[in-house]
This record gives structure tokens, sequence and C-alpha cells, in this order.
């Protein structure tokens, strides 16, 4: 589609699949089918830029809003209820955010890869989670001291209650029961990874990659 410039999906509740649009500052659904075309399901211009999203377990939408490369924009995350009203009542207040990719825990509260300031060369960079009920912020997650942990973007929940977060150079691991930091899983110097999945063991190698 031409002027897509997405950023970031996620499979939502009623299966399809959902993008973030960086130029028109919303999401847009799919089909599953991939049949027929996008649906806004948020206003366009609905946040300065869209950094990340996730569903909750009762399709709550949540929506992290950073800083473009453009230097413009905010640092919250807003709630969306599952008829894509904005939720008033929450919203992260943290100035120690910038958000970059949002991820649900599997106790219903709201984990997000964070550098604050954005881009600047001594951004502290975080993982930090807040409360599904309203947002205050719970706890946050550091890495161990002999790890860049540098530019942090894609998160995923894998095996074992554990998190994972991309960053420059490197995929670390988290405990997420503790917040313990496990180390770096993966390095790879000059990767610039933004997002990380797991295969089920098994899959066919012409297919896919096992993990």
């Amino acid at each position: 589609m031409e002027g897509l410039n997405p950023g970031g999906g996620n499979f939502g509740p009623d299966g399809r699949y959902y993008v973030g649009l960086r130029s028109e500052r919303t999401i847009m659904a799919f089909a599953q089918q991939l049949d027929r075309a996008g649906e806004y399901i948020l206003p366009p211009q609905v946040v300065p830029f869209p950094r990340g999203f996730a569903f909750g377990p009762d399709g709550t939408l949540f929506l992290g809003s950073g800083i473009g490369p453009g230097g413009e924009g905010d640092n919250i995350i807003l709630a969306f209820d599952s008829d894509r009203r904005m939720l008033p009542s929450w919203k992260v207040r943290d100035p120690e955010l910038s958000p970059l990719d949002v991820a649900i825990a599997p106790s219903g509260n709201i984990v997000v890869s964070s550098e604050h300031p954005f881009g600047a060369a001594d951004a502290v960079a975080t993982i930090r989670e807040y409360d599904r009920a309203d947002g205050h912020l719970i706890r946050v997650l550091l890495p161990r001291n002999d790890l860049r942990f540098q530019k942090p973007r894609g998160l995923r929940f894998g095996p074992q209650g554990r998190l994972y977060c991309v960053t420059q150079d490197e995929a670390v691991a988290f405990d997420f029961a503790t917040g313990k930091c496990l180390g770096a899983v993966v390095k790879l110097p000059g990767l610039n990874g933004q997002a990380v999945i797991f295969f089920p063991q098994g899959v066919d190698r012409q297919q896919g990659e096992t993990q």
C-alpha cells in the first residue's frame, strides 16, 4: 500500500491484523484474508507519534505515544475500550518514560520498552511495568551491568515466564516474575532489531526457523 508507513503490528481479539501507521498517527486493521482495504480503528492523528500497541485480555487497546525522528511527539500511553473510546481514567504519567514498544504481561499489566530522553547519547534504557487498572508505575526492570542495552525496541513474552527485548546488537531476556535480567540470548554486532517473535518447535525450516 503506497504511503502505508507501518510501525509495528499485532493480531487483535477479532483475529484481524492491526498495524500502526506512523504517517497517519493511528492504527489500521486488515481482514484475515487481506482481501479488502484496511480500516482505521482510531481516528487519524490520534497521537503525535505511535510507538507500539497491544490488546489486553478484555479487548482494551493500549497505545504508546512517543517521540518521532523529527523530535515531535509526547511520552504517554493511552487506553481505549472495546468501542475504541479513550479511557480518561487510565493514563500513564511517568516523567522518565519514552515508549518504544508495548506488551501485555501474563498478569494483564502493561509492559513498555523505554529510551529516555529518546535519541540522546546518554539516554537511559529500561523496561517499565504499569498497572492494568489505572496505569501507575509498578516497577522498572534494569539490564545487567555487562550489557549495552541500547535502543530497546520489540518486546515479547516467551516460554518459562521470560520477557525478551531486542536492542542494538543484542536480544536480552528477563525473568519477569523476579525482574532479574538473565543476560543476552543473542549477540550480533550491527543488529538493529525492531521486533522479536517465537516459532513453535518442529517448524519446517523451509517455512520458518525453529526456536
